[in-house]
């Protein structure tokens, strides 16, 4: 990828900024937990451990979201504040609703690292020996946190402190935002009943449920809760730029790593995309180059939850063999060149720019 000269220049200054809004984010999310579990506890000691529950998945993450948005605030031309921390704060509660659902729909295992709440709370169902089965009341206890977080994320961002002004012009963006990703997880559903595995299929899904959501909306947000002034086409044209190649190649790379990763570093067993029938990107562009044996063997292998550690190393195989992987690492290339010279051509301010621009590279580096 090429990063612009004017860019490269100032991006070493700005992790010490970005090391701010993680912080701050976290520090707003924690308060906020904490008002959550004292009214809890007032309801019933019983709810304590689903905020527990809840605070676990909270704890990690990289603050992508908040962090697109304070600087889509921060490049409309305005000062760091609490506020529109806080205001950001509010899209990780709605980004850990879309993950507790997420892993429902998945019936995945583990997240970051720990059991995924419906199989955490379907362990303590076992282990109480209570009545009635251990699945389904796991998956309903789920369903419920994942819709409380996301009220929670309409509470906290009106909670923020920001003009009810700011906050009026916020909410279509936040709405839209909302809808979107509930349109993505829909597609992402329909392509893996449909078995389509088309790699414009894959790239529609990871526009919606990936790119809009992560990273051009959290921006077109933070540009609307400062000010009118931040109405300008050419700065939203610019956020649309950079927001939505980085978004698909932030993704691919998210693809592979789920393949090809360290899941000390991922958090989910590697192959377990695999294993779900997950019509990736990556996935769609082997099945598109592959010969006709090689395509049987990956229909074989794609969506069979009961492969294991060898039929994983034989799909990573056909993906190298096929030409997959390394076409998908030059379309993450040509992603980032193009969101940086969106980003480069932007009207922001220059603290922004070096902040998203070392945003892009981080978000979509190689881990080897």
């Amino acid at each position: 990828m090429t990063v612009p000269g004017v860019i490269l220049a100032t991006m070493a200054e700005t992790a010490a900024a970005l090391g701010h809004v993680r912080d701050q984010v976290g520090r707003a999310l924690t308060g906020f937990l904490d008002r959550q579990r004292a009214l809890a506890a007032e309801i019933t000691d019983e709810m304590l451990p689903a905020i527990d529950a809840v605070a676990d998945v909270l704890a990690g993450g990289k603050r992508l979201r908040p962090a697109f948005c304070y600087w889509g605030w921060r490049g409309a031309g305005e000062a760091d504040c609490t506020e529109i921390l806080t205001a950001a704060a509010a899209l990780e509660l709605l980004h850990a609703s879309a993950l507790v659902h997420d892993d429902v729909l998945d019936d995945s295992d583990t997240r970051r690292g720990k059991p995924t709440i419906h199989r955490r709370f379907a362990a303590l169902h076992a282990a109480a020996g209570w009545r009635g089965s251990a699945a389904p009341f796991g998956k309903g206890i789920a369903i419920l946190l994942g819709d409380l977080l996301l009220a929670w994320s309409d509470e906290l961002f009106h909670a923020s402190g920001l003009p009810t002004s700011a906050l009026s012009r916020g909410r279509p963006v936040l709405d839209v935002m909302r809808t979107e990703v509930m349109a993505g997880q829909y597609l992402d559903l329909l392509e893996q009943a449909t078995g389509s595995g088309s790699v414009a299929g894959a790239l529609r899904v990871v526009t919606y449920k990936t790119a809009k959501y992560t990273i051009e909306r959290p921006l077109h947000l933070g540009a609307a809760l400062a000010g009118p002034q931040a109405t300008d086409p050419g700065l939203i044209r610019g956020y649309t730029g950079y927001g939505l190649p980085l978004g698909a190649a932030f993704q691919l790379r998210d693809d592979m790593l789920g393949i090809f990763g360290d899941p000390a570093e991922t958090g989910k067993p590697a192959g377990d995309d695999i294993r779900e029938g997950k019509r990736t990107v990556l996935a769609a562009v082997a099945r598109a180059k592959a010969t006709q044996e090689q395509a049987g063997a990956l229909d074989r292998l794609l969506g069979n939850p009961s492969i294991g550690e060898a039929g994983v190393a034989e799909f990573r195989q056909l993906l190298t063999e096929t030409g997959a992987v390394a076409e998908c690492e030059a379309m993450i290339d040509r992603y980032v060149t193009e969101a940086l010279a969106a980003l480069e051509s932007a009207p922001v301010t220059a603290a922004a720019r070096a902040a998203l621009a070392e945003l892009a590279i981080t978000t979509t580096a190689r881990s080897d």
